[in-house]
């Protein structure tokens, strides 16, 4: 880019306050490696036979947040085992949700607050204390508002804690909050379903897996992508004999599962979509008594897939004609329990929303939104909020540096916060400030060198996390949040079939010298002037007052962990008879979308053709491992134990082409230059020749972090280009293609 960042450095490993930042305790005798922290041993070793204590915890691994007891026995983490009374993990948690216990244990975890400072002319850290570190962020933020406006501060956040911060940022005077999984993962999905049934999927899905009959994967990894109820659901649904189609270039978990696999060329999902769709048209397969009823732009619809023919997709997929029939019968067999699972990373080439949209078609005319087997409609507990003032009125937002772009995003854009960061002469007042809550923005967004480009043109960073990852290393201020089982958070509430709150409570007190986010964002509040908007003494008030608002006590939740309200369950599927009116613009489901139409967009998806690898180069896909989520979990003492690096896939003719032996490291090498780390190759007969994969959250370059530093390779590194999706934002980053070097085992 020809731009020198010596403004703000990364700093890899603070050359003061070594106290607070090595590890500390013995670590793990012979029997144990030099990743295990203190406490992991006995950990292993099993409990005592003292006394047993439960506390009520809510998963904080991933989004599904499955409730659990942390069970601790003569005073020691002993393990977590999830709560039977939950309809988010049934009594069984994933593999991820069992090595929560790492999170607590593990050393190299961030200790005290730190500050940036400049000794002899190098950039490192300093320890201070909490007080001085918060004084230092509101100072920060005030001067801020005072010479630019709150508007010029953004939040990232991903997490539970991330709605105390969501909550400061508002009351200071800004509404510019973004999470990454919007724009880089789910964003396209919620929007597509919204135009079409005027309702999103949400987080966890209302995907009825455990009735389905029929079920349609495509580019969703289940068994790999470990959300824990779907996978259970998935698992009990192939028991009870559910045909499975799986589209995906690689032979997955789930494609093992599949009576079709359906290996299809990586860039033409939307040409099979619309080839399902004419068939079940032509042929008459779909349910005409719902289509009739429910749906408007049926007419519009059959005349725009006339062409899309199985003989029209068949040299663009590879997939045969006979084969394209054969799964749209296969659907149209089962429905209305035929679900075309919406996926949740659906950000791929660009045309995201209506890739996804066509999935969405496809549920309509099969019938099976709002019905068994398909999508049900979610119940969700409504609980009083603790009364605060308003929110001062916001005078800008995100939007304004984009104008007339991206008119359908309904959340904010990381991705777009991120570019208007970069001053420019278009715009009058870039971001000036971030607050970054538990989110590693260096390996979530794409196109990481313009993220490091946009940190050089901030004035102040102020990272809030559990690890130091990247992010923390490019910070003016690190403030350290104590692990999940160490605090209290808000309820949960999350939709599903019941409607249920969840209780976490902490199980240890907090290690170190970190604070739970609640306690930091309080805290935060009181100096800059906005302690109005905290009001309570503390969490346990809290949660007092709401859920005194449903009959409910804190005692009650301790003791349980997990409540039905069964009074408030309203039903799951469509009242067969009864008049129903959907949230769309016509009241009805919409295969053509107006909406779309009258913005310029195509109220059809229509296919469009997306590039192709150079000779020599292939396609870069990723995912999910089921043991970890993404970076957060790949330095856990306990995961780590299971898999501790990522490796590539590559077609076994394609590496002989390039004479790569399985388990040997390569390197990576995309279209614009960006190397990879070293990973190691998995040569198989299971993927396509044209692609490799790998998965998502390896490769850490913080020397912090020893148990993942540079363990496997990072693939944003190489996700150098994206394909913006219009209508919502979304960035498409399945659009680079790598090749490989060789790399020796030493390196």
């Amino acid at each position: 880019m020809g731009k020198s960042y010596s403004r703000r450095e990364f700093i890899k490993i603070s050359g003061l306050g070594i106290g607070g930042l090595t590890v500390a305790g013995s670590l793990f005798n012979s029997l144990a490696s030099s990743r295990h922290p203190q406490g992991l041993q006995e950990l292993l070793a099993g409990p005592g036979d003292g006394q047993t204590t439960l506390t009520p915890t809510v998963c904080e691994i991933c989004f599904w947040k499955c409730a659990g007891w942390v069970h601790v026995k003569d005073g020691k983490p002993w393990k977590i085992t999830g709560n039977p009374n939950d309809p988010n993990s049934n009594g069984r948690l994933c593999p991820r949700g069992t090595g929560g216990l790492g999170a607590y244990l593990d050393d190299e975890r961030l200790k005290t607050p730190l500050i940036r400072t400049t000794v002899g002319g190098k950039q490192t850290f300093r320890e201070a204390t909490w007080d001085e570190a918060l004084q230092f962020t509101a100072d920060k933020l005030k001067e801020i508002a005072e010479k630019h406006g709150p508007e010029c501060v953004a939040l990232f956040t991903h997490g539970s804690g991330g709605s105390y911060f969501k909550h400061l940022l508002r009351a200071y005077g800004s509404n510019n909050i973004a999470a990454p999984s919007y724009a880089q993962c789910r964003g396209p999905r919620e929007e597509a379903y919204l135009l079409t049934f005027g309702e999103a999927v949400s987080s966890p899905e209302r995907t009825d897996l455990r009735d389905a009959r029929c079920i349609v994967l495509i580019g969703s990894h289940l068994g790999e992508n470990m959300h824990n109820t779907q996978v259970q659901e998935f698992a009990d649904a192939v028991g009870n004999g559910a045909t499975v189609i799986t589209v995906d270039p690689r032979y997955s978990t789930a494609a093992g599962k599949s009576k079709y696999w359906l290996p299809i060329r990586p860039g033409t999902d939307l040409a099979l979509l619309l080839a399902w769709i004419h068939v079940l048209i032509e042929e008459e397969l779909y349910d005409r008594e719902y289509v009739r009823k429910y749906t408007v732009g049926f007419r519009q619809l059959k005349e725009a897939v006339k062409e899309y023919t199985p003989e029209w997709a068949y040299p663009i997929t590879t997939i045969k004609p006979d084969v394209i029939r054969k799964t749209a019968r296969e659907m149209a067999h089962h429905k209305p329990a035929t679900l075309v699972h919406p996926g949740r990373h659906v950000t791929w080439y660009g045309d995201d929303t209506q890739r996804v949209r066509a999935g969405a078609i496809i549920n309509a005319l099969l019938g099976s939104w709002g019905r068994r087997g398909g999508f049900y409609y979610p119940n969700k507990a409504h609980i009083d909020k603790y009364p605060t003032p308003k929110y001062p009125k916001y005078k800008r937002n995100w939007r304004q540096a984009f104008p007339g772009q991206y008119p359908l995003a309904s959340l904010g854009l990381a991705s777009g916060i991120c570019e208007a960061t970069i001053p420019t002469p278009e715009r009058d007042c870039s971001f000036k400030g971030w607050i970054v809550y538990g989110t590693n923005l260096i390996h979530t967004l794409p196109q990481p060198q313009k993220t490091i480009e946009a940190i050089q043109s901030l004035e102040f960073l102020a990272a809030i996390d559990l690890m130091p990852a990247e992010i923390t290393g490019y910070a003016d201020v690190v403030l350290p949040e104590c692990s999940y089982l160490e605090r209290y958070d808000d309820l949960r509430t999350s939709p599903g079939r019941t409607p249920t709150v969840a209780l976490r409570a902490p199980a240890f007190e907090p290690k170190y010298n970190s604070k739970p986010g609640w306690w930091i964002a309080k805290e935060l509040a009181n100096k800059m002037g906005l302690g109005r908007y905290f009001p309570w003494k503390n969490m346990e008030e809290y949660l007092e007052y709401r859920l005194k608002s449903i009959g409910s006590s804190l005692a009650e939740m301790k003791e349980k962990g997990v409540i039905h309200l069964e009074d408030e369950k309203q039903q799951l599927y469509l009242e067969e008879g009864a008049p129903v009116e959907f949230n769309t613009p016509s009241g009805k489901i919409e295969l053509y979308s107006e909406t779309l139409a009258e913005y310029g967009f195509d109220p059809i998806p229509r296919y469009t053709h997306h590039e192709e690898p150079p000779e020599g180069f292939y396609r870069l896909l990723y995912g999910r491992a089921p043991m970890h989520t993404f970076g957060r979990t790949t330095n856990n003492p306990v995961l780590t134990e299971i898999k501790i690096e990522n490796e590539v896939w590559i077609n076994s003719k394609v590496a002989k082409l390039h004479g790569i032996k399985n388990g040997e490291y390569v390197v990576l090498v995309n279209q614009d230059g960006a190397r990879s780390n070293k990973i190691r190759a998995k040569v198989t007969e299971r993927i396509r020749h044209d692609c490799v994969y790998m998965v998502h959250g390896f490769g850490h370059t913080d020397k912090r972090m020893k148990r993942s530093y540079l363990r496997g390779a990072d693939d944003a590194g190489l996700v150098t280009r994206v394909k913006i999706d219009p209508i919502m934002g979304g960035t498409g980053m399945r659009v680079n293609f790598v090749t490989f070097e060789p790399a020796s085992k030493t390196a």
